[in-house]
């Protein structure tokens, strides 16, 4: 049996990019994608940015944040609240580098450049403090017939199973 922060793992592994929801200084929020990154410690979950994006304005003002994912093809989804902490230590992007990195880092006359070395790089390392997912246990089928019967009766469909994770150890 898998515990439940197995299957949020294992799921947002699958799924692989988060809407990331920050608060901007004026209080409105906004949302971009990221990629997850590798498990690495510091944190419960890792993204890769450039240092000069709105999002670390918005994390220095405010470090909590949303992570929502969503799987279409099994209707799965996930949603994440926790804070954020910025980091540019060399060690831990240099543990978490993968080459894709160097499109989102181009070469701009520095030979550190879209390498592990590159003074862009920063990393955002999130600290869950709670994560609600539905993990569906259905076969395609199922799960088209149950919308289709949702809709049809106005009953809610039986798609899967809700799981929460609260971490105790944030408030």
């Amino acid at each position: 049996m898998k515990s439940e922060l197995e299957k949020f793992y294992e799921l947002i592994e699958e799924i692989e990019i988060a809407m990331m929801t920050t608060r901007r200084p004026d209080g409105h929020l906004r949302s971009r994608a990221m990629a997850n990154q590798k498990k690495a410690e510091g944190a419960d979950l890792w993204f890769v940015s450039s240092d000069d994006t709105a999002k670390l304005g918005d994390l220095e003002h405010d470090a909590h944040l949303n992570l929502a994912y969503f799987k279409p093809s099994s209707m799965e989804w996930i949603s994440v609240s926790g804070t954020a902490v910025i980091s540019r230590d060399r060690k831990t992007i240099g543990e978490l580098y993968a080459e894709d990195w160097k499109i989102w880092f181009t070469n701009e006359g520095d030979p550190r450049h879209g390498t592990p070395d590159d003074p862009r790089m920063v990393l955002i390392g999130v600290n869950i403090h709670a994560a609600e997912f539905l993990e569906v246990n259905r076969s395609k089928p199922v799960v088209i017939y149950e919308l289709v019967k949702g809709w049809l009766t106005g009953s809610a469909p039986e798609l899967g199973e809700m799981h929460s994770i609260k971490n105790p150890q944030r408030p």
